[in-house]
C-alpha cells in the first residue's frame, strides 16, 4: 500500500498565555473542523484535544501556540485509490520541558496537581501522536515541548 499524507488548508495559530487563550482556540477549532464538515463526534473530539494541550501550555511553559491545519492522506491499494481527511495539531511551547515523558503519558501522573489524565486522554483519542521535549540538561538547544496529534475523520460532506 502506497500513502502519502499532504497539508490541503492551514488553520489558524493560537497563541496561548492564559485561559482566555485557551478558550480562544478551543471555540476556534471547533469552527475549523465544522468548516471541513467532520462529524459532530470528531469535531468535539478535537476541541477536547487542543483544550487538553492548551491548557498543558498555560500550566506548565506559561505561554506557547496550538497549531491547525487540514490535511488529507491519500492511498493506493491494489489499483484502487481513495482518500481521506484529517486534522493535525502541533502545539508547541518554550517552557521547562519534560524531564520525564514516559511519567507524563502514564495515567494519573501529574506534576501539577491534577488527574493526570491529559496527555495520556488526548493520546487514546488520536490516531497519531509525537511528543518531542527538551529540558536544560538537553544540551544547549532551547526548552519546551512540542506535541503533535493527527485525528482522522469521515466528514460529513458526501
Amino acid at each position: 500500500m502506497d500513502e502519502q499524507v499532504s497539508v490541503k488548508t492551514l488553520g489558524n495559530v493560537y497563541y496561548i498565555h492564559g485561559e482566555a487563550d485557551v478558550m480562544t482556540a478551543v471555540m476556534g477549532t471547533f469552527t475549523f473542523a465544522q468548516q471541513l464538515n467532520f462529524s459532530p463526534t470528531t469535531t468535539s473530539e478535537i476541541a477536547t484535544i487542543v483544550s487538553e494541550l492548551a491548557t498543558n501550555i498555560v500550566k506548565y511553559a506559561a505561554h506557547g501556540r496550538i497549531e491547525l491545519a487540514e490535511i488529507q492522506r491519500h492511498s493506493e491499494l491494489e489499483g484502487e485509490s481513495g482518500s481521506e481527511q484529517g486534522i493535525r495539531v502541533i502545539a508547541r511551547d518554550s517552557g521547562p520541558g519534560i524531564a520525564h515523558i514516559e511519567q507524563a503519558m502514564a495515567e494519573h501522573f501529574s506534576t501539577g496537581g491534577s488527574l493526570g489524565m491529559g496527555l495520556p486522554g488526548v493520546q487514546r483519542m488520536v490516531d497519531q501522536f509525537e511528543i518531542k521535549s527538551l529540558t536544560q540538561t538537553s544540551g544547549t538547544e532551547p526548552c519546551g515541548t512540542t506535541v503533535t496529534v493527527i485525528k482522522w475523520g469521515k466528514s460529513n460532506a458526501v
